[in-house]
C-alpha cells in the first residue's frame, strides 16, 4: 500500500536541483520552487505529507526543499539519522510541529527539551521499570480475554475501533487504576476533538497567537482544551489526596498505577519545594502518557489484524506458534521470550506501518551531517514510513515478511534502518510496555480468533500525529476453536 504509484510519472521524472551551497552551507539536491508552488502538482498536500516525503526519497540519501524562507531537510539515511538522534544530539532540539502539541501537551515528555526533559524522565523512568510494567500483563490479558468473549463469528466490525477500546481499557487501568468511566470517555473525547483541530493548527502561521480569536474552530479547540485539564486536574488532585494520606506509612507509597507512582514521585536531583511535581507537570505527563499509550498500541495492532487477513501463511504460522507456546490457557509474561514469530509479525507490521511515522528536529546551532553543512534554524525531517521500506534494507519492501527480524536479519541491517519507537536520549521511555501489551493482547486474541477482511472496502492511511486507518478497517472475525 505504498504512496509511490499515486504520484504522477510526470512529476517524479523531474530533475531536482543540485547540491545547494550557499557560502559554508550546503544542502542536499531537492525541489527548485518553494513548497507551496507544488500545492497542485500531485505530490504535496498539506493533508497527506507522506505524499512529498514518497516524492523526495527519489532524491537519494537526503532531499531539500523550503516552505517561505525556511530550509528544511529530509533524511533518508540511517547514519544520518543516527548523527542527528545520538551523534550530534545537542545540536538539536523540537522541531515546530511537535512543539505546537505544547498547546494540548505543556511540557510533556514528548514536547519538553532540556533540563525540562531530563526531570520529566527522571521522575516518569521508575513507572517504566522492567519489574513494574510487568505487573501490568495479567490485566492485559484478561481485557484482551473478556473482549474476545464478546465477539460473535462472522460478524462484520470496524476492527480498528476495538482495538482503540482496547487500548483504551488498558490505559484506564494502568494509568489510573480504574475501568472505563464516564471520565476516561471524556479525556478520550477531548482528545480527539483537540486532534482534529490540532492538524489545521500546525498548517497555520504563529498559530499560537489565533489561540483567542472568536473563530469557531478556535471556540472548539478552548472548550475541548479546558474541559480536558477540569476532568485531568480532579482525576490528579483526587489521587494526590490519597498518596499524602499514606505519607505517613511511606513516602513513596502508590496503589500499582501510574498516576499514583507520579504523585509520589521526588525528584531527588531538584532541591526543596521541587522535588515533587507540580500540579501542572503532573497534568502534562498525564496527557502524554495517555497519548502515546493509546495511540501507539491501538495502530500498531489494527495494522496488524490487516495484514494478517491479506497474508493468510503468516496468520497459520502465527496460529501454530501460539497453540504450541500456550495451548488452551491463557498466555503470561513468561511466554513472551517464546513466542518468537508473533514478536516478529508485530515488528514487520511495525515496520510497514508505524505508529509514529514521522520526527523532526530543529537545528539548534550550525551543523554537519553527512556531506551536508546545515544552517542553524533548518528544519531536518525522517521518517519512519519511508526509511524502513528502504530496498536496500527490505528487499521487496512493500511484502509482508515477518522473518525479516529474526536475530540474524536484524543484526545484517544499520541501526536507524528500523526505529518504529525513535532513538538515543528521547526514544520512547514506554517502549517495552508497548511490545508488552501489544504481545499479549495479540496473542490472546488470535488463540480464539483468525481475521478476514471485508471484502471491496478502500483501506487508507490517515498520516496525522500517528498512521491511523482512515475509514477504519472492516473485518468478520472467525473462530478457531472452543
Amino acid at each position: 500500500m505504498g504512496l509511490s504509484d499515486s504520484i504522477p510519472a510526470s512529476i517524479a521524472a523531474k530533475q531536482p536541483t543540485p547540491v545547494v551551497r550557499r557560502g559554508q552551507y550546503v544542502y542536499p539536491p531537492g525541489l527548485r520552487l518553494n513548497l507551496p508552488f507544488y500545492r497542485f502538482h500531485g505530490f504535496f498536500d498539506p493533508q497527506n505529507p507522506v505524499l512529498l516525503f514518497e516524492h523526495l526519497r527519489r532524491y537519494g540519501r537526503a532531499a531539500h526543499y523550503r516552505i517561505l524562507r525556511n530550509d528544511v531537510v529530509l533524511l533518508n539515511d540511517p547514519s544520518d539519522i543516527g548523527e542527528v538522534l545520538i551523534d550530534k544530539a545537542a545540536s538539536f532540539g523540537k522541531d515546530r510541529t511537535q512543539k505546537r502539541m505544547k498547546i494540548l501537551l505543556g511540557e510533556g515528555l514528548i514536547t519538553s527539551d532540556g533540563e525540562a526533559h531530563k526531570r520529566g524522565r527522571r521522575v516518569a523512568a521508575p513507572a517504566f521499570h522492567r519489574r513494574r510494567i510487568e505487573g501490568y500483563g495479567g490485566q492485559i490479558v484478561d481485557l484482551a480475554a473478556a473482549m474476545r468473549d464478546q465477539w460473535r463469528p462472522d460478524v462484520e466490525f470496524d476492527i480498528s475501533g476495538e482495538m482503540m477500546r482496547l487500548a483504551l481499557q488498558v490505559v484506564a487501568r494502568t494509568l489510573f487504576d480504574m475501568e472505563v468511566t464516564p471520565e476516561i470517555h471524556d479525556i478520550n473525547d477531548q482528545v480527539n476533538v483537540i486532534m482534529d483541530l490540532y492538524h489545521f493548527l500546525i498548517t497555520l502561521p504563529r498559530a499560537e497567537l489565533l489561540l483567542n480569536w472568536p473563530l469557531p474552530k478556535m471556540r472548539r479547540f478552548r472548550a475541548a482544551k479546558k474541559r480536558l485539564d477540569q476532568v485531568v486536574d480532579g482525576m490528579i488532585k483526587s489521587r494526590r489526596a490519597e498518596v499524602d494520606a499514606t505519607a505517613g506509612v511511606s513516602a513513596h507509597q502508590d496503589r500499582g498505577d501510574l498516576l499514583s507512582m507520579l504523585v509520589a514521585a521526588r525528584d531527588d536531583e531538584a532541591g526543596g519545594d521541587h522535588r515533587r511535581l507540580t500540579s501542572e507537570e503532573l497534568r502534562d505527563q498525564v496527557l502524554t502518557l495517555f497519548l502515546a499509550g493509546f495511540e501507539t498500541v491501538s495502530n500498531a495492532l489494527s495494522w496488524t489484524w490487516l495484514l494478517l487477513g491479506q497474508n493468510p501463511e503468516a496468520e497459520a504460522r502465527l496460529h501454530n506458534e501460539i497453540d504450541g507456546v500456550i495451548g488452551d490457557r491463557l498466555p503470561t509474561l513468561d511466554d513472551m521470550p517464546k513466542l518468537e514469530y508473533t514478536n516478529m509479525v508485530l515488528s514487520e507490521s511495525m515496520r510497514l506501518y508505524p505508529p509514529a511515522w514521522a520526527m523532526g528536529r530543529e537545528v539548534l546551532e550550525d551543523v554537519s551531517i553527512g556531506p551536508y553543512r546545515l544552517r542553524k534554524g533548518t528544519m531536518v525531517f525522517f521518517s519512519q514510513y519511508i526509511v524502513q521500506r528502504d530496498p536496500r534494507w527490505f528487499p521487496n519492501p512493500e511484502r509482508f515478511m515477518p522473518e525479516r527480524f529474526t536475530p540474524a536479519a536484524k543484526a545484517g541491517r544499520p541501526r536507524f534502518a528500523y526505529f518504529p519507537f525513535g532513538g538515543g536520549g528521547r526514544q520512547c521511555i514506554g517502549e517495552s510496555f508497548a511490545w508488552m501489551e501489544a504481545t499479549l493482547a495479540l496473542a490472546t486474541l488470535a488463540q480464539r480468533w483468525r481475521v478476514e477482511l471485508v471484502q471491496g472496502q478502500k483501506i487508507e492511511m490517515q498520516p496525522k500525529i500517528t498512521l491511523r486507518p482512515k475509514n477504519g478497517i472492516r473485518v468478520r472475525m472467525m473462530r478457531r476453536q472452543g
